[in-house]
């Protein structure tokens, strides 16, 4: 396993190198996190919570936090790829059982970056009139090569397309911010009253679909491997990257519902692109360029990610150890980035993938779960932390997995 002590920009043995920084780990998690669940949750949760809706986005982060701190802990005792697998290696010592943590971590991530491919082929449409599958596997190809350019190089590039991202997003706030005082003379109707039953059980289903617009922050622990200082960086950027998500879908989702009535956004297919022309007048094409680079940086950073587990994995002895070979000009895991584009591209092209999304968001929360478990058992068998860690109180990660499986019992009893 690469020391934790290694010099930054130096390569260890099998080691993956040392150079991302604070600004490249947020933008990482952002682009990770920051994409369809914004794009396309703004109309469900405006019509099951209407003005009330932002409530639930900020009521979401706050469960996240909880999850969040549990894998800063974790993340700066083990700073390593396929993290998840580790921890469960550390925690319980089991092989088999970290092979399968680390399995359903690659197959979740593969299904949403199938989805997501299948999604940006639908907006790439508008501007390249070209069969589906074409664009489908052009998209799949050309994020692939991106994704095994040096570390440093493919972070910067979805780093950029993030900024484009959230760009969208903040010409919406400007424009909304620029088009009256009603953001402000209506923020009281934001909080429902205390009797108002319905309000508050619309406001917990709106909750439980919020949460899914924050899955992916988790991601950033399977590049800490490859942050200069990941025992610093690693926890300052999920609360960061969680914060900044959680303040941007707040405020985005309370213009959409100011400009746009609840019952409107919740009947559109474009929620997001319908506010954005009411606001601006611009027409519905310049947001949908904008989702265009959404979704493609959706496909690369999980792609990264992907890469990662598979070469952790291979690392620690879960999988076959060729899968640990670096490219002596990027110093990335060519052979792992290759396997992780190809089951993307074979699922993107053969598999409806309508139902298997659906299940991306109930196997993350299991993962959560499992994280948590894995680090209320290590503090358990240890006498004294390590120095040097994040530690989060021993409640936390009690919260974390009560909060995760209450989620998961929600979404069952929903279906």
């Amino acid at each position: 396993m690469p020391r934790d002590d290694m010099q930054p920009g130096i390569v260890a043995p099998r080691g993956l190198t040392r150079t991302l920084t604070l600004a490249h780990a947020v933008l990482y998690g952002l682009g990770v996190t920051i994409g369809a669940g914004i794009y396309v949750l703004v109309g469900t949760a405006a019509g099951r919570s209407g003005v009330h809706a932002p409530l639930a986005f900020l009521g979401a982060a706050l469960v996240m936090a909880l999850t969040a701190a549990t894998f800063a802990e974790l993340g700066t005792r083990m700073p390593v790829s396929a993290s998840e697998a580790a921890y469960v290696e550390k925690a319980f010592n089991r092989r088999w059982l970290s092979l399968a943590v680390g399995l359903l971590v690659v197959f979740t991530a593969t299904i949403s970056a199938a989805a997501i491919s299948v999604g940006s082929a639908g907006y790439v449409a508008i501007f390249i009139p070209l069969p589906a599958a074409w664009i489908i596997a052009g998209i799949v190809l050309a994020m692939g090569l991106t994704a095994c350019l040096a570390t440093v190089h493919s972070v910067t590039f979805a780093g950029i397309m993030t900024l484009i991202e959230v760009g969208g997003l903040v010409l919406i706030i400007v424009a909304g911010f620029g088009s009256g005082s009603m953001l402000l003379t209506r923020l009281p109707e934001m909080w429902p009253g205390f009797d108002d039953l319905w309000a508050w059980v619309g406001l917990s289903s709106t909750t439980l679909i919020a949460v899914f617009a924050f899955i992916g922050f988790e991601h950033l622990v399977n590049i800490a491997e490859e942050m200069k200082d990941p025992r610093h960086t690693l926890p300052r950027a999920l609360f960061l990257t969680l914060g900044l998500t959680a303040l941007i879908y707040a405020v985005v989702v309370w213009i959409a519902v100011v400009a746009v009535p609840p019952e409107e956004l919740a009947r559109s297919s474009a929620p997001l692109a319908l506010v954005f022309e009411r606001q601006t007048g611009l027409p519905l094409v310049t947001m949908s360029a904008i989702a265009v680079v959404a979704t493609l940086n959706g496909v690369i950073v999980h792609m990264i990610m992907i890469a990662r587990v598979i070469y952790g994995m291979a690392e620690q002895g879960n999988l076959p150890r060729v899968l640990t070979k670096l490219n002596s000009r990027t110093g990335t895991p060519l052979l792992a980035t290759a396997l992780g584009v190809s089951a993307i591209l074979a699922l993107s092209l053969s598999v409806p993938l309508a139902g298997l999304a659906d299940f991306t968001s109930r196997f993350t929360l299991i993962i959560f779960a499992i994280v948590n478990i894995a680090l209320i058992r290590i503090k358990r068998q240890e006498g004294e932390p390590p120095p040097g860690v994040f530690l989060c109180p021993g409640w936390v990660p009690v919260a974390g997995l009560s909060s995760s499986l209450l989620l998961l019992l929600f979404d069952l009893m929903a279906r």
